[in-house]
């Protein structure tokens, strides 16, 4: 999987954070966030097109051809954090 080393963004304004990878039979794209101190957690999970994420709110887009995905986040102070993308069936 490749990603962004790293992003930065001012609170209140989303950012746009993506991933890709050559596995062409990945069903499901996850990400996750760790915040600092704190376990994983799994903030959304898809198979392809978009769909709206809750917790922090966003929007997770992943590809046709599974092969790329985009998570748009709208954070605020307390959702800094580290996040991670993962492909798998």
């Amino acid at each position: 999987v490749q990603q962004e080393p790293s992003a930065e963004t001012t609170e209140g304004i989303g950012i746009n954070i993506t991933c890709s990878h050559p596995k062409i039979d990945a069903v499901f794209t996850h990400w996750y966030h760790q915040i600092r101190d704190h376990r994983l957690e799994l903030v959304a999970t898809g198979v392809r097109g978009t769909k709206p994420v809750q917790d922090p709110p966003g929007q997770l887009s992943v590809a046709a051809d599974r092969r790329s995905s985009a998570l748009w986040l709208a954070l605020w102070r307390g959702d800094a954090a580290v996040y991670y993308c993962a492909v798998g069936d």
